[in-house]
């Protein structure tokens, strides 16, 4: 079977020229003679594959068919092919998905470069593995719940820029390869992380494989809201478990009840159904509202990491600018010093300076070395000082930084794990109501 892999599928590169070909042309419908030159062509050379030319071939026989580049405008005429496992309809003019419904074996579908807008008809490929939608006009993803066995998703080149497709796909359990590059939400940038952490089992993401670390990084940033996540989705199973259980409950009393209550319950059931999609729909919104705020604010609060650190080193420019002002003052300050102890040391000895000294001051003034050694003593203690200093406003001001913006993502990640479970606990609190409502409450 084709598989995405790491790599886009070749003939993807050669579309500039083959849609250019495509729209030189008129569209075209696909009837049967179209299917019958597409299976003559694609079939043996040999002389059985001759002979079987010659005969005709049944369509119900046919087990690959490929009609890109046909400009075709919409499916049709599939009914015969029942035995079909690959369908390709590539680079055509395709605006809707439709007329798959006898092709419950298809195994490969290839609809990429076509002019298809939302994800629809494909309820009956329950065998379907391979799936590409690639450069459509899509926006969101949705109506692929009976493909049970989805392994390869390309939705590349759309327009899809809500996070909460992403949640959606985490019901396929065997998805190992999805292409999402080229829609809006790919520019985000928690893209990545964000796809590693909620769908944990996949193996390539935009053709590349997803490495371990990244996919740990992801699950320990995230860990959180896929916690709350996952007991959302034990609670959505278990109401869907109740609900069946319920639905056979209301069914088994229809047939023991008259026609009046029967036509009552079935009115309940609708609405119980009704009113938990509902509930469902409200909880999708909320997660997808605090999603996006979360993405916003994790933006605002880099770009504001990435300013105060710039104000952070800008700050110590100055402060080791000044304090190379002070050594150079310390410096001058130091030669002038040991000039003024000199001269008043050869004429102490001279005895020619008439000033009273203290005498602590006067005993320094023994000989040349030991006044030297004073004023260096002095020196070095006074550098060593501005030294102290510049250390101490470098570290305080990084202390202070990290102190900040780590308090910061801390406040954040608070913020949104206080948010979901506020929505957790809020669309409960709906579900319980909806749950303790008595019969007649819902029926009126």
């Amino acid at each position: 079977m084709a598989s995405l892999g790491p790599y886009p599928p070749t003939h993807w590169a050669a579309s500039g020229k083959m849609n250019r070909l495509c729209n030189s042309m008129e569209p075209r419908v696909m009837d049967d003679d179209m299917l019958k030159l597409a299976v003559g062509d694609q079939g043996p050379r040999e002389e059985a594959g001759q002979l079987a030319k010659q005969e005709g071939i049944l369509f119900k026989d046919v087990l690959s068919l490929q009609l890109d580049f046909q400009n075709i405008l919409r499916i049709d005429n599939l009914w015969q092919f029942e035995n079909l496992r690959k369908l390709q309809l590539d680079n055509n003019l395709i605006e809707r998905i439709e007329g798959l419904e006898n092709l419950t074996h298809l195994v490969w579908l290839d609809l990429s470069f076509n002019n298809i807008e939302a994800i629809e008809g494909l309820d009956a490929l329950v065998n379907l593995e391979d799936l590409s939608l690639f450069n459509n006009r899509i926006t969101k993803i949705d109506s692929l719940d009976s493909l049970v066995k989805l392994q390869v998703l390309s939705l590349g080149n759309n327009q899809i820029g809500n996070m909460m497709n992403i949640i959606y796909l985490r019901r396929f359990k065997d998805l190992r390869t999805l292409s999402l590059s080229g829609n809006p939400i790919a520019e985000a940038e928690d893209y990545k992380m964000f796809i590693c952490a909620y769908l944990p089992d996949l193996v390539y993401l935009d053709f590349r494989r997803i490495d371990d670390h990244m996919a740990k990084l992801a699950e320990m940033k995230h860990q959180y809201s896929i916690d709350e996540l996952k007991h959302r989705e034990n609670l959505i199973q278990a109401r869907l478990e109740d609900e069946q259980a319920r639905r056979e409950e209301l069914e088994e009393h229809k047939s023991l009840s008259a026609i009046r209550d029967e036509s009552e319950l079935t009115k309940l059931e609708k609405k119980i159904v009704e009113y938990s999609g509902d509930i469902t729909e409200l909880f999708n919104v909320l997660m997808t509202l605090e999603m996006q705020l979360v993405e916003q604010l994790e933006e605002t609060i880099n770009m504001f990491e990435r300013n105060i650190i710039d104000l952070v080193g800008l700050f110590i420019e100055n402060v080791q600018s000044l304090m190379a002002q002070c050594r150079d003052l310390e410096n001058h300050h130091h030669e002038k010093l040991l000039e003024i102890s000199i001269n008043t040391l050869e004429k102490i000895a001279k005895g020619e300076f008439d000033e009273d000294l203290p005498d602590d001051v006067r005993s320094l003034f023994v000989d040349k070395d030991t006044i030297v050694n004073a004023v260096g003593a002095s020196h070095d203690i006074h550098l060593l000082k501005i030294d102290n200093r510049e250390d101490e406003l470098v570290t305080r001001i990084n202390s202070w930084c990290t102190h900040l913006v780590d308090k910061i993502h801390k406040d954040e990640i608070m913020r949104n794990r206080k948010r979901v479970k506020e929505i957790n606990q809020y669309i409960d609190h709906m579900q319980n109501e909806l749950d303790n409502l008595e019969c007649s409450d819902l029926i009126d």
